[in-house]
């Protein structure tokens, strides 16, 4: 094909094609026609009639319509596919996003919670720093075959390495806060107060415990004194009735204690030398007199 006709058929609407295949139609039908009458197959006088019949026009316009039509459904029909399709993509991914959002606000919830806690610091309650595993004041009776000596079978056998690596350790520098002298006058008790509760501490007078309360503050001070040597000072524990006034001194002033309590235990009985919520002190002695296998405790409560 050429140039020319090709550039025709690009240009030729479908009237003008129409009427091209219109034409050709009619050139074929009058050479079909002379061809019969030269052989005789058709009577000369049937040209006319033949001439005269009107061809058959193809109708084009009606399979071109159609066929737009169709194409036209067929996209239509894709397009609700695609929309349908696109709605539920939009559908998951909508789920899955709210899905997401609730796991990272779980996860973030539950790690403030974990930092929370580990930033919160938990509530120390005060223990003095050296632990006591038998309570102060143990030694032999005065009339024993040796005399008065620190007793060292009460202490049991596996706790015997503390109490000697104990036994060494300095006594802390005097402050104008701690005890000085005590004073119990329904015994006759006036004595001075040492720092520390060894052997040496209680040949000086009444030792008070290292690390334990000061005089008025809260916590639990603990004096301890021997019943039947170096001064007999808390010879009379036992005749301490509730109620009964203990005064402790330091540098500064004066705390009045009142007795609540009166026990006999073990030596072994340490828990009575336990940090208080209250202001307290704790008297301690061997007991009985001139045997000492156990001990005396007197408990006291400020008074305000």
């Amino acid at each position: 094909m050429s140039a020319r006709k090709r550039r025709i058929s690009k240009e030729i609407s479908i009237p003008e094609l129409r009427h091209l295949l219109l034409e050709k139609h009619k050139g074929i039908h009058s050479e079909r026609l002379a061809h019969y009458q030269a052989t005789g197959r058709i009577s000369p006088n049937t040209s006319s009639g033949l001439n005269r019949q009107t061809p058959i026009e193809p109708d084009l316009s009606d399979g071109v319509e159609k066929s737009e039509r169709e194409l036209h459904a067929g996209r239509k029909q894709r397009s609700k596919r695609v929309d349908t399709w696109l709605l539920i993509i939009e559908g998951v991914a909508a789920v899955g996003l709210i899905g997401i959002l609730l796991v990272g606000y779980n996860s973030l919830r539950s790690l403030n919670r974990e930092v929370s806690s580990a930033l919160q610091q938990p509530e120390v309650t005060p223990t003095a720093l050296l632990t006591a595993v038998i309570l102060p004041g143990g030694h032999t009776p005065p009339n024993s075959p040796e005399g008065a000596q620190p007793n060292d079978s009460e202490i049991p056998a596996h706790l015997m390495p503390i109490v000697q690596s104990l036994a060494n350790i300095p006594i802390p520098t005097a402050s104008p806060e701690q005890a000085i002298r005590i004073q119990i006058p329904s015994i006759n008790v006036d004595a001075p107060v040492v720092q520390g509760d060894g052997w040496d501490q209680l040949r000086k007078g009444v030792g008070q415990h290292i690390n334990d309360a000061e005089p008025g503050k809260p916590g639990n001070l603990i004096l301890s004194a021997h019943n039947d040597v170096f001064g007999e000072i808390f010879r009379h524990l036992d005749q301490l009735k509730t109620g009964d006034s203990i005064t402790v001194f330091t540098s500064s002033r004066q705390y009045n204690y009142k007795v609540t309590a009166s026990l006999i235990v073990e030596p072994t009985r340490v828990e009575v030398m336990q940090p208080t919520g209250e202001q307290t002190v704790t008297l301690i002695s061997c007991y009985p007199y001139l045997i000492n296998n156990k001990r005396i405790v007197i408990q006291a409560t400020l008074q305000q």
